[in-house]
Formats: C-alpha cells, sequence, structure tokens
C-alpha cells in the first residue's frame, strides 16, 4: 500500500527523474563527442558540461515541484502530465541558457542541447507512461486502493458512484454514505447521519469524504470541513450545479473572495495563443507548399468543368462571434448569395457540379481554408463555422451553441474526427466542441490533426 507515503512518493519520482536526465546528458555527450571525437576540441570539457547538466537537472527539480509535477496523479490525466514536463522542460532551459549568459560562456554545443532536451523528454514520458499504466492496472486488481465516504446518498453522491465504476483505475473504493434523510442500511451502504461524521471518521481508515449534499444543506458544510480537518481527512466538494459548470472549473480572486469560473478556456491564456497561432502559421504554411501542385490541378479541375469563379467564399461566424469570408474551392453551380447563405445542403443535391460532388465527399474543396488560418480567421484545429443564419437559428434552439465562438474556427476538429459531420446531429457536435475548447493543448490539436490524417479524407455524410 502507498497509502501516507505520498512523501516518500514524491522524493521517490524526483529521484528517478534526476537519474534519467543524468541518462539523457550520458546519451547526449556520446552521441555528439564520442561519435564525432574530431569536434571535442572546440567545445567545453566534460566537466563543464557536468556541471551545467547538474544546474539544468536541480532547475527541473525545482520548477517542477513548485508548477505540480510532483503532486499525486491518481485522477490526472496523462496528456496534461506531458504538458507539465515540456513547461518545466522550457523553464529550466530557460534557467540554464539565462546562467550561462551571464558567466558568458558561449562554447555550448547547440546540437549537444537538442538532443539532451529530446532524449531527456522522451525517457521521462515514456517511464512515466509505465509507471500510470501499472499503477492502473494495480488499482482495478484492487491494489494501492483510497477508501471514499461520501456525504450525500441523493442524485448528486450516485452520480460520483457512477463515475468511479466508469474509472477502476483510479483505485477509489466507496466505503459508505452519510445521509440525514436515509435509514441504516447496509446493502446500500448507508453508515449513519452526517453528523456522525466525526465518529466514522474515528474508527475507519478513510482517505477522502466527498460532499455531495444538495444546497439546502450548505449550512452544514462548515461543520464537515472542520471535522474533516481536525481528523487530517482530505475533503472534496461535488457542488449540486455540477452539470452547468465547464470540465476544469477554475477559481478567481476578487478581493477577499474566490470567484467561479464558469467557463474556463485555457485559450484564454495569453501564451496559449501565441502557441497556437505560431503552430497554425507553421502547418499551414508547410501545408500550402506541399499541396501547391494539387491546388493548381483542383483549381484547373473546376474552371473546366464548370462555369464560375474557381474559389467560392461564403459569410462565417468566427471568433468572438466576428464574421468573416470562408474560401473552398466551388463545388456547387452558381447562385445568388441569398440562396447560398440561407439552404442546407442534402444527399444528392441537384446544386453540386460533378467534380463538385467529388471535391465535397473527399474534403479537398476545403483546402483553400489554409489561406484562411495565415490571415487569422481560422485555425487548423476548432470548431466549424456556420453561417449567420443558421448560427441565428442554432442559438435559440440548443443550448450552450454560442460557445464554440469562443475561439477561433478550425478546418478540422474534434467533432468532425468522431464522426460528426455533414448531416449528423448539431447537439452532438456542440458537446465535441466544448470538450475540446474546455480541454484544449496543443498535443490535443495534434492528436486531431493525426485522427484526420489517419482516418483520410473521404466522409459519407459530406453532401
Amino acid at each position: 500500500m502507498i497509502r501516507g507515503k505520498e512523501r516518500f512518493i514524491t522524493q521517490l519520482y524526483m529521484t528517478t527523474d534526476f537519474i534519467f536526465i543524468q541518462l539523457a546528458f550520458a546519451v547526449a555527450w556520446y552521441f555528439r563527442f564520442v561519435i564525432n571525437k574530431e569536434q571535442q576540441g572546440s567545445y567545453l570539457p566534460l566537466t563543464d558540461y557536468f556541471i551545467w547538466n547538474i544546474v539544468y537537472s536541480v532547475a527541473f527539480l525545482a520548477i517542477g515541484f513548485l508548477i505540480g509535477l510532483y503532486v499525486p496523479k491518481r485522477k490526472m490525466k496523462f496528456a496534461k502530465e506531458i504538458s507539465k514536463i515540456i513547461q518545466v522542460q522550457i523553464y529550466s532551459m530557460f534557467v540554464l541558457l539565462s546562467a550561462l549568459f551571464i558567466v558568458k560562456t558561449i562554447d555550448i554545443s547547440r546540437m549537444f542541447l537538442i538532443i539532451y532536451l529530446l532524449v531527456g523528454f522522451l525517457i521521462i514520458v515514456v517511464y512515466r507512461f509505465f509507471v500510470k499504466q501499472l499503477l492502473r492496472v494495480m488499482r482495478k486488481k484492487g491494489f494501492n486502493q483510497q477508501f471514499v465516504l461520501i456525504l450525500g446518498a441523493g442524485s448528486v453522491g450516485n452520480r460520483y458512484i457512477e463515475n468511479l465504476d466508469n474509472h477502476p483505475e483510479y483505485g477509489l473504493q466507496v466505503i459508505g454514505f452519510l445521509d440525514d434523510f436515509k435509514q441504516i442500511n447496509s446493502e446500500q451502504k448507508v453508515l449513519g447521519k452526517i453528523e456522525d461524521l466525526p465518529i466514522i471518521l474515528e474508527n475507519k481508515i478513510i482517505d477522502e469524504v466527498v460532499i455531495a449534499l444538495p444546497l439546502t444543506a450548505f449550512s452544514k458544510y462548515h461543520q464537515i470541513i472542520v471535522a474533516c480537518e481536525k481528523a487530517g481527512v482530505r475533503v472534496s466538494i461535488v457542488p449540486d450545479f455540477y452539470d452547468i459548470l465547464p470540465a476544469t472549473p477554475y477559481f478567481e480572486r476578487f478581493g477577499d473572495l474566490p470567484v467561479i469560473n464558469v467557463r474556463d478556456i485555457p485559450l484564454d491564456e495569453y501564451i496559449n495563443r501565441v502557441l497556437k497561432r505560431i503552430f497554425d502559421i507553421a502547418f499551414s504554411l508547410c501545408a500550402i507548399l506541399v499541396i501547391s501542385p494539387l491546388l493548381l490541378f483542383i483549381a484547373l479541375g473546376v474552371k473546366l468543368t464548370s462555369r464560375g469563379p474557381i474559389l467560392f467564399k461564403q459569410e462565417r461566424v468566427g471568433l468572438n462571434r466576428r464574421t468573416f469570408y470562408m474560401y473552398k474551392f466551388r463545388s456547387m453551380k452558381h447562385m445568388t448569395v441569398e440562396d447560398s447563405n440561407t439552404q442546407w445542403t442534402v444527399e444528392n443535391d441537384p446544386r453540386r457540379t460533378k467534380f463538385g460532388t467529388f471535391l465535397r465527399k473527399t474534403s479537398l474543396d476545403e483546402f483553400p481554408q489554409f489561406f484562411n488560418v495565415l490571415k487569422g480567421d481560422m485555425s487548423i484545429v476548432g470548431p466549424r463555422p456556420e453561417r449567420p443564419y443558421f448560427v441565428d437559428q442554432f442559438k435559440e434552439e440548443i443550448p450552450k451553441y454560442m460557445v464554440k465562438h469562443h475561439v477561433r474556427p478550425g478546418i478540422t476538429g474534434w467533432a468532425q474526427v468522431c464522426g460528426l459531420r455533414g448531416d449528423t446531429s448539431i447537439e452532438d457536435r456542440i458537446e465535441h466542441d466544448i470538450q475540446y475548447i474546455e480541454n484544449w493543448t496543443l498535443l490535443f490539436d495534434i492528436k486531431i490533426i493525426m485522427k484526420t490524417i489517419i482516418n483520410g479524407f473521404i466522409n459519407k455524410n459530406a453532401y
């Protein structure tokens, strides 16, 4: 069992990270200098490199500790852990380069630093992945369990139980409920009333108390938290209004008051917006260069198979509800702007050209949107933009529809790679869009791009 040894586990993780950073140093040194012996004379000796390696290692551990890399990760998604590792590496390298600048040391091999960073990242990510998977398997088999007491056997408490059943890898075992309106019942695991909490905490092994009470019981929260802190037991609160909160609620301070931000969006942070924008520009430029011959071929095909312009531009609603013109290769017969903006495309739509049908089925008509990305109207990954006419319609019919406009629309998105394209449920698309918006990371974007490429461009729902 690991209970009560969290501090030891933190120290073990830090020690292991330190050892693997030294291994990364040895690998980088070998590939940069041992294999290329003739280049050793123009750089610092091994002892100097090793000293700077220690500086980086200490910075890595200190920054990792400060930003929560070594906190218990039982409920943390692995993608978030990878994100923290990347942050720690960036900050630690900044500390190292700053130190090198201050002491005016310039004879450091840039290739060595690149290998050092990449190998260190790969080793740490791989070993942490295997440790996480091993712990999940152990917890599913009943090892390394933590015991939870739930206050409230109503709908909120039962929803918590459902989530535990769906995630056995968390290793959380419910020992029972306390509820003022339920009779003591061993089958339903009702152990007593709320006032019995101090006695239960004293007589049973409990790692965490989960408050799942309705808002009407708010007056009892203070005495519950006092009792738990007196017993040294962690407390979590599942708010009665959890269904209107985001996946990851964000607390901020307003004077002395904690305030819940109902819609926490990672891309509201400046650094995240900058990273995503840099990625979008780099990716779209590379894509345009690679597919430029195909763009010319499609343009020629559109011109030769039907009368009208090669490109079709249409008003769409984007970031912060601002409208922009989205580009596509024209796949339909030339029509009035009003018809184009208010008619939904259906199966066997008579407006399509033969070549346009092929373009829509293969999504090749979307390629000009890389230029929308360069302009800043769109992103590579994000919710698909809709026409103003339908936005006005959907926002009245579908709750949370307008949340999608908190970020730039994308060429591809989480809903699209999950099969929600064309004539599919708008409600399901919005659920996926909100999931993407609230859980955005650069790795999530890369995952969606990879799934887009792997799944291919053929879409049976694209009319």
